[in-house]
């Protein structure tokens, strides 16, 4: 498929997705599995490949030479900051499109710094989230921000926490 027929097939999700949902249990709407082996190193970390259930992640993870690694790959903290970024970025288009806010030019940073937990003394990640908006009102912006904040999955779970289970495969079923 030619780049100019992908252009001609992207396009924004719906409005619709905004509309409210009154079930008493989570809906997914969409779901997804990645799988992360351990590489050369056996580490998933230091030389693992993370792979989507459909093909269309897969990425070489290196320990960054900050940690001590060779770098040279990308690694959890890039995969949450962009995914993050993503989401955030289209929550704000998604709400500023309902608002009939035009937002060309528009972009999300998110930092993520891996860093020692003062609590436990091991590990927590924290987040910085930088939004432009450039030729919006102020007062305007500021608004989308704090709707979006409300809104998008990824803050609200960084808020609140997420519903994680974590389970240990039977060995017949790990191979």
């Amino acid at each position: 498929m030619s780049r100019a027929d992908i252009m001609a097939r992207l396009q924004a999700p719906p409005v619709s997705l905004l509309d409210k949902y009154r079930g008493r249990e989570t809906r997914a709407l969409y779901s997804t599995a990645v799988t992360v082996t351990g590489g050369d190193a056996g580490h998933g970390r230091a030389s693992g490949v993370a792979r989507s259930d459909d093909g269309n992640l897969d990425v070489h993870l290196r320990l960054p030479e900050a940690l001590g690694g060779p770098g040279g790959g990308t690694n959890p903290e890039q995969l949450f900051a962009a995914a993050y970024a993503a989401c955030f970025h289209g929550a704000m288009t998604l709400l500023a499109a309902r608002a009939g806010i035009a937002v060309p030019g528009s972009s999300v940073t998110v930092t993520v710094d891996f860093c020692r937990d003062p609590v436990d003394g091991l590990f927590i990640l924290t987040a910085h989230t930088l939004i432009q908006l450039p030729g919006i009102e102020r007062a305007v912006a500021e608004e989308l921000v704090r709707n979006t904040e409300r809104f998008c999955p990824y803050t609200k779970m960084t808020r609140q926490g997420i519903v994680n289970i974590v389970a240990l495969l039977p060995s017949d079923a790990a191979g």
